[in-house]
């Protein structure tokens, strides 16, 4: 064994490998193949064995990150699940928030949950919010519905019991005695997967980790398996959306926490750049083939988050989705990547996304039948593309029929050559995203301007540097192998997990700092256990946070804590630490009012060495350019020719002067006028903005 390290990143259009061996990074891109993920992620990895050398026994680490699970809950393809609940609560599920997320829309449709009512089953049981029993469990009336979920040839089940949270007892009962009678049936709880206060985001997690379950279980084992008949012996790990790494068997036990995990990888990728080149404040940007992410950085660290929304289904917008409480790296996805479909409605106006050609049948210049135009033609046109060299020249492109594309759906309809309707499809895209950005920043008080650019996946060089300058941001970096970023990511993140428990406390004289401390070592067990699985004799790094508010309010923000044992004084220093927290995001206090914690959340990980500093940007060079190529000018809205560089090619130093082409196997940098573009000392693009 050479301790060779594979990730494998499953995008909608697709598959990213990266390959590290002895300080050498090899990657590549293969299509993403729908109906058996798994099958691109062999292709990929047997192209990598072939062009590296390295044999199976080479590898000592293997990590992956998919999108299957999310895909399953957005197009409803998981398994046939039922529902167990305290008698009595058996539409909380369905009622939501009930509320309504568009008030003027007398055709608004919410949203069906992933259990239907006919497999909603309420349990006579009771628990209050001390954890005390008011009712106990029936195991007499379980018998029955055992018969019920044996007849309907139910999957997956999910059992979510009131205030389970702070007495699991019922819960896990329940769950021991379906495993006896139900023994090829998947069990999720509530009290493991979202041990929280707030029943429906508890149980909507939860049914969303059983509805997943039998799907993600069947595909890892699939994937664990076939790889070891190639000959892998090494382990393999899991990417979690909340930015480390897990077990196989974790990830079986709770795949609704692999919902996001590429994008996490790519965030995770951006903080280490930031961190390596010593920047405090960076905004992440990542564009594949079906979306496109982006993530504040601030102090080398990305935004985190405990909730979450998945499958949208009106328009996008918050509330018409399935709520989720789990670690997740905060961020705003938009359907903005090369397969996203251009569109004129009926006001003439181009819409772009959500929807995607994908892998299949692709965009139209893919020739497998698409008729579409997309982003990716678009940018064909507009010679940011080279058709004969996309993709490491593993795939042709028609440029013609990018061309006829457009001009059917764009550019006939709103009276536009080609090149126009082609500039018209890439400036909706790109404010598209530069929209996006500036509401997740003001969402969450933050400021762009001043910010550095960190630009990865497949599409994100071909548009970071009109990005930038929608967004007023001056410079931008696009790593080394920025077109598979977020595989490279996988292989730098660390083994995590985090554990949380709503447990209330009044930051009042009742305030127990024993009870606190007991808490925290039982959580801190259950932590070690699931971490040791992935990483049995890692040096570990345990932070805690509190969801915390003002005594009263509806919702809490996290407030990270000191490090245990705790006494009293606690009590004043937590207070202090959430007025700054509360004033830094809403730039006020509240005099007179007491403090309360909801929830406690402890996270273990694995210590991860930091990068090096860069050093210093090397002498200028001017490198020569290996040919010329029309390239479209946004500023004059014509073609004009500009210089193609070979990025390999470069060195440290190079400065090339916009507009130019920077072209790699898995991306290409576009420069535009007015940028100046640099290799750095450790091989990253970095462009500054110099025009007027």
């Amino acid at each position: 064994m050479t301790n060779a390290h594979l990730a494998a990143d499953i995008g909608g259009t697709f598959t990213d490998i990266a390959v590290t061996h002895q300080g050498a990074l090899f990657t590549c891109k293969v299509p993403t193949i729908p109906d058996a993920p798994e099958e691109g992620i062999f292709r990929g990895v047997r192209q990598a064995m072939a062009e590296t050398g390295l044999t199976a026994a080479d590898f000592s680490l293997i990590v992956h990150g998919t999108t299957l699970a999310t895909n399953a809950l957005i197009e409803r393809k998981g398994a046939k699940t039922a529902m167990l609940v305290t008698d009595g609560f058996r539409d909380a599920v369905e009622m939501a928030y009930e509320n309504r997320f568009e008030q003027y829309d007398i055709f608004m449709d919410k949203p069906p949950p992933l259990v239907p009512r006919e497999f909603r089953y309420g349990v006579p049981e009771r628990v209050d919010a001390k954890g005390d029993v008011l009712i106990p469990l029936d195991e007499n009336a379980v018998g029955g519905l055992i018969e019920e979920l044996r007849k309907h040839r139910i999957e997956a089940v999910a059992i979510g019991l009131m205030h389970s949270y702070a007495a699991p007892g019922h819960e896990r009962r329940l769950g021991d005695i379906l495993a006896r009678e139900l023994p090829d049936v998947l069990v999720s709880l509530s009290c493991e997967v979202s041990p929280e206060i707030r029943e429906y985001e508890r149980w909507s997690t939860t049914a969303a980790n059983a509805y997943v379950q039998p799907l993600m279980s069947h595909y890892l084992g699939r994937l664990s398996s076939e790889l070891g008949e190639m000959g892998f012996t090494c382990p393999l790990r899991l990417m979690t959306s909340g930015g480390g790494l897990a077990s196989l068997e974790t990830a079986r036990r709770f795949p609704i926490r692999l919902v996001e995990s590429g994008p996490a990888g790519g965030a995770i990728l951006a903080a280490r750049v930031a961190r390596e080149c010593g920047l405090d404040r960076v905004l992440s940007f990542d564009m594949g083939g079906t979306t496109a992410k982006i993530c504040l950085i601030d102090d080398g660290a990305p935004q985190q988050s405990r909730s979450f929304e998945v499958a949208r289904q009106y328009r996008f917008m918050k509330g018409s989705g399935l709520p989720l409480r789990i670690p997740v790296i905060e961020m705003v996805e938009i359907g903005a990547g090369g397969g996203s479909v251009a569109r004129v409605d009926a006001l003439s106006r181009i819409h772009v996304g959500p929807e995607s050609a994908g892998a299949v049948p692709g965009p139209a210049c893919y020739g497998q039948g698409g008729d579409a135009p997309t982003v990716t033609d678009a940018n064909v046109t507009l010679g940011r593309i080279d058709p004969d060299n996309f993709a490491g020249g593993t795939m042709k492109l028609d440029a013609a029929l990018s061309a006829g594309a457009i001009d059917s759906d764009v550019g006939e309809a709103l009276s536009l050559s080609t090149l126009s309707a082609a500039f018209g499809i890439s400036e909706v895209v790109e404010e598209n995203m530069a929209n996006a950005a500036r509401v997740h920043a003001v969402e969450r008080g933050k400021e762009i301007r001043g910010r550095t650019l960190v630009a990865f996946g497949g599409g994100a060089a071909l548009h970071a540097a009109r990005l930038a300058r929608k967004l007023n941001i001056d410079e931008v970096i696009v790593p080394v192998a920025a077109g598979v970023g977020s595989a490279v990511g996988f292989l730098q993140a660390p083994v995590a997990y985090e554990v949380v428990r709503s447990r209330y406390a009044l930051l009042d004289e009742t305030f127990d700092a024993t009870g606190l401390n007991a808490l925290y070592a039982e959580m801190r067990t259950e932590a070690e256990q699931i971490v040791a699985e992935a990483a049995p004799d890692a040096d570990l790094i345990e932070t805690r946070t509190a969801d915390m508010r003002y005594h009263g309010q509806g919702h809490e923000i996290a407030v990270e804590l000191p490090a245990g044992p705790y006494d009293v004084s606690l009590r004043d220093a937590l207070t202090g630490l959430f007025e700054t927290a509360y004033a830094a995001t809403y730039s006020r206090r509240i005099p007179g009012l007491e403090v309360e914690v909801m929830n406690w959340t402890l996270r273990l990980s694995a210590t991860v060495e930091d990068p090096a500093p860069c050093p210093p940007m090397p002498n200028a060079t001017t490198p020569e350019p290996l040919g010329m190529r029309d390239l479209f000018d946004p500023d004059t809205g014509i073609l004009s020719t500009a210089p193609v560089y070979r990025r390999d090619a470069l060195t440290p130093g190079a400065e090339i002067a916009g507009p130019a082409i920077i072209a790699e196997d898995e991306t290409t940098t576009i420069v535009l006028a007015g940028f100046i573009a640099r290799l750095n000392a450790v091989g990253y693009i970095v462009m500054q903005w110099e025009g007027s």
